[in-house]
């Protein structure tokens, strides 16, 4: 198991791209704002325009029936002091006058185009006001006015240049005003782009100097409460796992080395002077048997290496295993290692549905299950002179509980501390059978089966191992 960290600096033109994407969104979000409020504001202004010029042609053809009709200056022909032009007030402006019977009796302008007011004669009632367009920037209003009885019927039409002039100089305005707003805006978005990413290219910068010779290093945090300190910390996180991973690599490997070349020593050391100097089948035969322990207690290490290799790589799927049957099968694996001592199973706490048959089921590895318990029983009966106590049952709902308690020498807290490091051996243990790897072998494979692992031990008292294991549901 070999862990590399290269070192790489942060990609800059990944920056440059995450830094022009959002410098884009933030253009278009502005741009879409900005545009949407000026459409609104032109809208608002081409509809108050309309209705505007609208009230002042009805106000024209108003004051155009106050002024001829009422006094009868069109029963008479007669406009006295009034000429066409006097009513006339507006830009292009132009004056009709229909009478009771549907004839033309006024006209501002003897050459217009009558045929739009006629065609609108007979929807046009008493006191209605219509407004339509007459081709172009010309609009028109028809008024239906009752004069004694007598229905008229009054078209006045002209041209709005003031309020067309004003709705130009209002668009040229608000395009203008979006042109440097989008200038501004890309501006801006390109500054608060590069201000939000500062952060982070410090920290690709920072991690870009982070090798597998200082994972000690770290990652700033900034101001500690936002998404940037949130990464750094879990980035950070990363690389505590990895300084403690690397460290227990360092250890693990200087202990194998250690352990592995002690066998190995043993057994060529024997086999040359074997080659050297044994000259008889006895001694031939002495020499081969303390040749084939050193090779067994190789094989025994290695096959607990592989084991300990195999809890940390990809496990098979996990089945419905009965913990209770695991638990059984490691008691008779250790009666029969350790025959004169007594190792008894007793039941704790269970749920109300006990009589069930599967009330002892989890997820999981009957083989690796069995290996973790086997583990703790190997070792309370490895060194307690007492005897050992294993106890299967349930703590909370849905979590079993598999505790081994022994009457040994007990550890020290100092020892507590390094018994899941491979290959550490507490100073009581040593004279005694085993590797070191036991309980870092249980503690994993609790740990892959979702579990937990606990020893709680006083010297001169004893140790009781606890494991904690989900059920299954």
């Amino acid at each position: 198991m070999t862990f590399f960290i290269a070192q790489y600096p942060l990609p800059i033109q990944k920056t440059v791209l995450i830094r022009n994407k959002l410098m884009l969104r933030f253009t278009l979000v502005v741009l879409a704002i900005q545009v949407s409020f000026s459409a609104f504001i032109y809208y608002f202004n081409v509809s108050t325009r309309a209705q505007r010029f609208e009230h002042r042609l009805g106000t024209s053809a108003t004051l155009a029936a106050r002024l001829l009709i009422r006094p009868g200056k069109l029963e008479t022909g007669q406009l006295g002091t009034l000429r066409r032009r006097d009513l006339l007030t507006l830009a292009n402006e132009q004056i009709s006058i229909y009478g009771p019977g549907g004839e033309l009796r006024y006209s501002s302008a003897d050459d217009f185009d009558q045929a739009p007011y006629r065609a609108r004669l007979a929807a046009l009632g008493p006191g209605q006001q219509v407004a339509f367009g007459l081709g172009g920037r010309r609009e028109a209003v028809g008024l239906g006015y009752d004069h004694a009885g007598a229905p008229y019927r009054i078209f006045v039409s002209a041209d709005d240049q003031l309020g067309w002039a004003r709705l130009h100089q209002l668009g040229l305005l608000l395009l203008l005003g979006n042109v440097g707003a989008l200038a501004l805006t890309i501006l801006a978005g390109w500054y608060f782009a590069g201000a939000a990413l500062a952060p982070v290219a410090r920290i690709g910068r920072q991690a870009g100097r982070i090798s597998a010779t200082n994972l000690g290093r770290r990652l700033p945090e900034g101001n500690g409460r936002d998404e940037l300190a949130q990464l750094a910390r879990a980035f950070n996180g990363m690389l505590a796992g990895l300084e403690q991973a690397f460290e227990a690599q360092k250890s693990f490997l200087s202990h194998a080395s250690h352990e592995l070349r002690t066998p190995l020593t043993t057994l060529t050391g024997t086999l040359e002077t074997a080659l050297a100097y044994d000259a008889t089948l006895p001694a031939a035969r002495e020499s081969l048997a303390h040749s084939l322990d050193a090779a067994r207690h190789l094989q025994s290490l290695t096959t607990s290496l592989l084991a300990l290799a195999r809890a940390d790589g990809t496990l098979p799927p996990f089945t419905p295993v009965r913990l209770d049957e695991c638990l059984s099968q490691a008691l008779e694996y250790a009666r029969a290692k350790y025959p004169g001592r007594e190792l008894r199973l007793a039941f704790g706490t269970l749920p109300d549905a006990a009589a069930d048959t599967d009330v002892f089921m989890v997820p999981g590895n009957a083989e690796l299950l069995t290996t973790a318990l086997l583990n703790l029983l190997d070792n309370a009966g490895k060194y307690s002179t007492g005897p050992v106590l294993a106890e299967l049952g349930y703590d909370g709902p849905t979590v079993l509980q598999v505790r081994v308690i022994d009457r040994g020498r007990g550890l020290s807290p100092d020892e507590l501390g390094h018994i899941y490091e491979p290959l550490y051996r507490a100073p009581g243990a040593l004279g005694r059978p085993g590797y070191g790897l036991g309980l870092p072998l249980t503690q994993r494979i609790v740990q892959r089966h979702g579990g937990r692992l606990a020893l709680a031990s006083a010297e001169g008292v004893g140790t009781t191992a606890t494991v904690w294991l989900p059920a299954a549901a």
